[in-house]
């Protein structure tokens, strides 16, 4: 399987240094997420940005679900695909992209799931969290990872709006069965973690984003 950590050890040298000096990015929580071990990061997504603005914040190299459009994307779906990511047909069954979170969750890996499964553009924060997320973590046996992201819905090239991300503690699903009641219970409780982490940086932006601040559980 490709995991992309080649890649990714080559991107942090010069993406996440750009990423900080384009959104001054902040990150609260970091020490909450596993450094080891299968898991799912389950995070809102309002903008493009959040993908690298996660990315440099993480202590772990992520594979990303994406949409399949991306991964054909000329230059730069090979990009991504050098990165590990995962591709998926959005909208419709995709057993071996199913197949493929499982097997990166069972082998070890931080798969990043943007839980809406589109950016919330017109809302400019949190919405539905789908299945997916839910799903490979009961199927998997590991644990979720709620992350907030906060200030990309403002960000735009050029302008510098101040972007952050929140780390929930991770938690397991345990005693939800496979199937689609347990899902929705799961998603459930990954959308009401999210979107208090999502309140929780919206304060704290308001207070000018004091370094000193630890993220609700």
């Amino acid at each position: 399987m490709a995991y992309g950590d080649f890649a990714w050890r080559t991107s942090r040298l010069w993406l996440s240094p750009l990423t900080y000096l384009l959104t001054r990015a902040r990150v609260y929580g970091r020490e909450r997420m596993p450094l080891e071990g299968g898991c799912v990061l389950a995070i809102n997504h309002l903008a493009w940005v959040d993908i690298p603005v996660v990315g440099a914040q993480s202590p772990r190299n992520i594979n990303y679900v994406t949409k399949m459009e991306m991964g054909e994307v000329l230059g730069f779906g090979s990009f991504l695909r050098w990165h590990g990511i995962i591709l998926i047909r959005r909208g419709e069954s995709d057993r071996e992209a199913v197949r493929a979170m499982l097997d990166y969750a069972r082998a070890g890996r931080a798969i990043g799931v943007f839980v809406e499964g589109t950016r919330q553009k017109e809302t400019r924060r949190p919405g539905q969290v789908q299945p997916g997320a839910a799903m490979v973590a009961i199927q998997a046996d590991v644990p979720v990872v709620p992350i907030a992201v906060y200030g990309t819905q403002f960000w735009k090239p050029g302008n510098f709006a101040p972007c952050s991300i929140a780390f929930g503690e991770p938690f397991r699903l345990e005693g939800l069965p496979r199937g689609g009641k347990g899902y929705r219970e799961g998603s459930l409780e990954i959308e009401r973690r999210i979107n208090v982490l999502f309140d929780w940086l919206a304060g704290v932006h308001a207070r000018g984003r004091p370094r000193d601040e630890t993220p609700p559980l």
